[in-house]
This record gives structure tokens, C-alpha cells and sequence, in this order.
């Protein structure tokens, strides 16, 4: 059967609509420079990787082979020890936060989490429903975790293990907080338990091959990290990778035999195609290719501070950071470009998709802007 000529016309609507609204937007951290179009035949087939994506399962209409070369690769990015790896695709960086900060409570049921004012909404969201108890740390004034503060933080409550989520790339202004010296913060304080999450929803995918490299990964400190693929990557529908250690999530895996595989993940049955375009992404980009995506969203990122500062603009951003920060201007050109806007600031984000072209058009519109605001 088919759809009346009235939910066809919707549909039409729908895709004018998204189609229209997709072209304009710089102020959220998503890539639309993708082409999945030779794995539109998969989208017949009911994919679902249910249970532990590195174990069989008797449901075998699945992608786990993908899903695991996925994780095994940004594994060796984030330089995680080779034999102690697991992980898993998820619906997002929110997924993968919840996962890592899930371990750390059964790591340490009585532990403390701290995270920095800047953090992703996410995380109060998660340390919710997880019921752990947390503290709030200052940021400084770029968005990067007081280090100070979180140090007076830890020790009022140091008889408490502590759970750090350290921010690789704040919503806002992508600031990233220091996991080397988180750690040597904790090491100093003697803190003999300990538990570090990195959130890098969107720096993970560039932060491996910026100059120089920051402080974000295994060797870094950390226990987990949660990516997002739909982000750096781009991906039709969103999803994320989140890495922990085998050897901690081990202790909170257990067999179930419906399945005939174990139940280590946050969703029972979980979404198979998403594994089979990140892993698609990654074998047509290949390490060239993401090197290749960093260097032009950062020389794209220094364009467009160079042009709003050139305009009189207070714009700014962080070391190394695709996000340029400046006032908040007018609604019309907030709405127009789909501007994120907090506190009076709005900014712009240079994925790999955004041109020149683009930011000389945004450009344009700033610099009519302000000469209307001249007169």
C-alpha cells in the first residue's frame, strides 16, 4: 500500500524543510559532508547488535564485526593498552557518559563525581539517574576546569574515591581540561582509589592529530572516554563510541542466556547500521583522512576569527580550538545560521563541511548588521 497524497505531501514538506534548515547552520558541533548511499541496501535488513559486541550472539542479522573495528580503532587513537579494551557504539556522547560514569559507580559505589561547571548537561542528567553523589568545580575562564578548585574540591571529601569527567572540548567554547594533571592532582593528594571519564563528544575525533597533542587519553590518566560519531565523523542519525577498560567493565558484565551473550552494554537491543557507517567512515577516511578533516576545519576556524575580529568583533577561541566565540548578535542572524547562544555569546563551530563560501556569506550578513547598527 501506499501513502495518500496528503502524507506525501507532508513527507515533501518534511524533506524541503530539512533540506532548507540543514544548509544554514554553524553553531552545532555536526558534520553533513557524508555519502552513505552505497549502503542503502542494508536498510532492508533489521540490523541489531544486542549484547556484547565482542562475543556471538544467537541473533546473527547483526554488525558486530564493524562495531568491534570501530572500537579497535579509536582504541589505538586514544592509545588504551592492547589487551585491555572493550567497548562499544552508542546513541550518542549522552550514552557513552552514562556507560563510563555506570562503571565508575560499580567500580566504587561510595565514590564522589566532580565536574566543572562547563560540563555537558548530560552529566548532572546521568550522576542522576545514577544517584552517585557529585560536586560542582569552578571553570576558568576559557571553559577549562579550575584545577585549583577541583583540588580544595577532592580533598574535602578525599576519604571518598573520586570520580573525575574531565571535558575534551566544553560545549560552548571547547575548552579541554588537562587529564595529565588531573591525575598528578589526585597522585599528589594520595588518592588511592580514583576513576578519570573523559567526555570528548566532539574533540575526540581531531584531538590525536592537533600539535601539539593534548592531555586526553589512556596514557593521558584516563578509565573510559564517549565520542560522538555523528559529530567530527557525520553520521544520517546520531550515534558514539565509548571506551573503557576490559578489565573494569568485566566486573559489571553478566551472561544472559536469551541471547547467548552477555549484557555489558547501557540498551538491550541496540542500533546495528550506525556501527556500519562509522566503520564505512573510517575505512574511506582512513588516519590521512581525519588528519586531512583537522587541518582544514582549523585553518577555517583561524579565517573566520581573523575575518570577525577584522570587523571589530570580539571573537575569540581556545588553542587549537574549530569553535570561535563572540557576542551574542541579532536574533535574525541567530536564527539564519542556527546560532548556539548562552550568556550573551554566541559561536560559531568549523566542522569539516563548512567552506570559506559559508563564513563569507555569515560574514557578509555581520557586516550589514553593523552598519545598520552605524546609522
Amino acid at each position: 500500500m501506499k501513502l495518500h497524497s496528503t502524507e506525501q505531501q507532508q513527507l515533501e514538506q518534511l524533506y524541503q524543510s530539512i533540506k532548507n534548515t540543514t544548509h544554514n547552520f554553524l553553531g552545532y558541533p555536526v558534520s553533513k559532508d557524508f555519502d552513505y548511499s552505497e549502503l542503502m541496501p542494508f536498510l532492508q535488513f533489521p540490523l541489531n547488535n544486542l549484547g556484547d559486541p565482542f562475543s556471538e550472539s544467537t541473533y546473527r542479522v547483526d554488525s558486530r564485526a564493524m562495531e568491534r573495528e570501530v572500537v579497535n580503532f579509536f582504541a589505538n587513537l586514544f592509545r588504551a593498552h592492547e589487551n585491555d579494551i572493550w567497548g562499544y557504539v552508542t546513541n550518542g556522547g549522552s550514552e557513552g557518559n552514562l556507560y563510563g560514569l555506570y562503571v565508575a559507580r560499580e567500580l566504587y559505589p561510595k565514590g564522589m563525581v566532580y565536574f566543572s561547571e562547563a560540563t555537558h548537561y548530560s552529566i548532572q542528567k546521568n550522576v542522576t539517574l545514577l544517584n552517585i553523589d557529585y560536586v560542582i568545580v569552578k571553570s576558568q575562564t576559557n571553559g577549562e576546569i579550575d584545577y585549583e578548585d577541583l583540588k580544595e574540591a577532592v580533598g574535602y571529601q578525599r576519604h571518598r574515591p573520586a570520580i573525575i569527567v574531565a571535558n575534551i572540548g566544553t560545549t560552548m567554547t571547547e575548552a579541554k581540561d588537562d587529564t595529565r594533571k588531573i591525575k598528578s592532582i589526585l597522585d599528589d593528594m594520595a588518592i588511592e582509589k580514583s576513576y578519570i571519564h573523559a567526555d570528548a563528544a566532539l574533540a575526540g575525533g581531531f584531538a590525536p592529530f592537533i600539535t601539539p597533542r593534548p592531555n586526553f587519553d589512556f596514557e593521558d590518566g584516563i578509565d573510559s572516554i564517549s565520542i560522538s560519531g555523528h559529530k567530527f565523523i557525520g553520521s544520517p542519525m546520531p550515534s558514539g563510541v565509548v571506551i573503557v577498560k576490559k578489565d573494569n567493565r568485566d566486573r559489571i558484565a553478566r551472561r544472559i542466556a536469551y541471547i547467548g551473550s552477555s549484557d555489558a552494554t547501557i540498551t538491550g537491543s541496540r542500533n546495528g547500521h550506525t556501527p556500519l557507517f562509522l566503520w564505512y567512515a573510517i575505512k574511506k577516511l582512513g588516519v590521512k583522512g581525519f588528519k586531512k578533516r583537522t587541518e582544514h576545519s582549523l585553518a577555517v576556524a583561524l579565517y573566520t576569527e581573523n575575518k570577525l575580529k577584522k570587523l571589530g568583533i570580539k571573537a575569540w577561541r581556545n588553542d587549537n580550538a574549530i569553535t570561535i566565540i563572540f557576542p551574542a548578535p541579532s536574533t535574525e542572524i541567530i536564527d539564519k545560521w542556527q546560532l548556539a547562544t548562552e550568556n550573551g555569546q554566541s559561536h560559531i563551530i568549523c566542522m569539516p563541511n563548512v567552506s570559506i563560501d559559508q563564513i563569507n556569506k555569515f560574514i557578509t550578513d555581520m557586516e550589514s548588521e553593523l552598519c545598520e547598527l552605524a546609522f
